[in-house]
């Protein structure tokens, strides 16, 4: 299950009882307010329909050519496995290429010595079809994948859950206020401001039987 939670924060009107006079002698009064903050929270449970892996290959070779080469190769047999499964152009971005010297220490307090260099390619893949999620992490190390940075599940269309988040958002602040306001022996008036606070993060719970298994 993916917790998509949501804070609002609400600052609503409270009306008083005491009473002053408007001025002009015409003896017009108008409700002396106050206000109080509170912060409501809302959170909503859906099962994830998508999953992003970020993984990539490091190559090493003597010579920064020979890196890039191997890496493009190895690269280009990743992107193939991925299409034959179904995943898109479009869902593979590109997060970092890297060309690095890899240097042993100098003896005799000479200065390192470059005895290589390493590339390091990574991408980030959306997975759409949560079936497919097993072949496709099997396809990747197979194909010669050996940077895997894990998984993160999410839903490909989160609008309708947040929303339904800050509904509750707002009636658990609206609760809130209530319960403030009778005791102090006023009442809630109308809402003066609204803040969004901020989402937090999908959070994954995996059920037991996916914790369980032993197959990717």
């Amino acid at each position: 299950m993916t917790r998509l939670g949501f804070v609002t924060i609400l600052v609503l009107a409270l009306a008083g009882s005491a009473c002053a006079p408007m001025g002009g002698g015409h003896g017009m009064h108008h409700v002396r307010t106050s206000t109080v903050t509170v912060a409501g929270t809302g959170t909503v449970s859906a099962a994830p329909d998508m999953a992003e892996i970020t993984t990539g290959v490091v190559t090493q070779a003597p010579t920064a050519a020979q890196a890039l080469a191997a890496n493009s190769q190895a690269m280009e047999r990743l992107l193939q496995a991925l299409g034959t499964l179904g995943v898109v152009a479009r869902d593979i971005q590109t997060t970092n290429i890297s060309v690095s010297p890899l240097r042993r220490q100098g003896r005799d307090g000479q200065p390192p010595e470059i005895t290589g260099y390493e590339v390091t390619n990574q991408v980030r893949v959306k997975v759409r079809d949560l079936s497919r999620l097993g072949r496709v992490l099997d396809q990747q190390v197979g194909q010669g994948a050996n940077l895997v940075y894990g998984i993160q599940f999410g839903r490909q269309e989160p609008a309708p859950l947040l929303d339904e988040a800050r509904k509750r958002a707002m009636a658990d602040a609206r609760r809130k206020a209530e319960i403030y306001a009778g005791a102090a022996s006023l009442k809630v008036g109308r809402v003066t401001a609204v803040q969004e606070a901020g989402a937090a993060s999908p959070r994954p719970e995996m059920a037991p039987r996916v914790m369980m298994s032993a197959a990717v």
